[in-house]
């Protein structure tokens, strides 16, 4: 009895260690959750919504431009180049990602 009591202990101790070092090895490989829709398109977050894109056609980077959104909020802001677009980007919002 308590031989059985002891392996199954054991197996307790293992498969916690197991999931240790997975847990371990991911945070080492530097794996993250990823936001909602990165996984559709490859890990990064999808690009700036097509409205915000068609608000600078034919206009420069700076040049202000504004758009309707989805939910009928106008958005404002100056043409900037987001992912090798260029779309609206809201004033005060963090710079392009490389």
């Amino acid at each position: 009895m308590k031989l059985q009591a002891m392996k199954s202990r054991g197996a307790t101790v293992a498969l916690a260690l197991a999931l240790l070092a997975a847990a371990a090895h991911a945070v080492a490989a530097g794996e993250r959750p990823q936001p909602p829709g990165a996984a559709a398109s490859g890990g990064k977050p999808p690009g700036p919504p097509p409205e915000a894109v068609e608000a600078c056609k034919g206009k420069s980077t700076g040049a202000a431009a504004s758009f309707v959104s989805r939910g009928g909020q106008t958005v404002a802001g100056t043409c900037q180049l987001v992912d090798g677009v260029l779309a609206v980007r809201l004033a005060g919002s963090p710079s392009a990602r490389p």
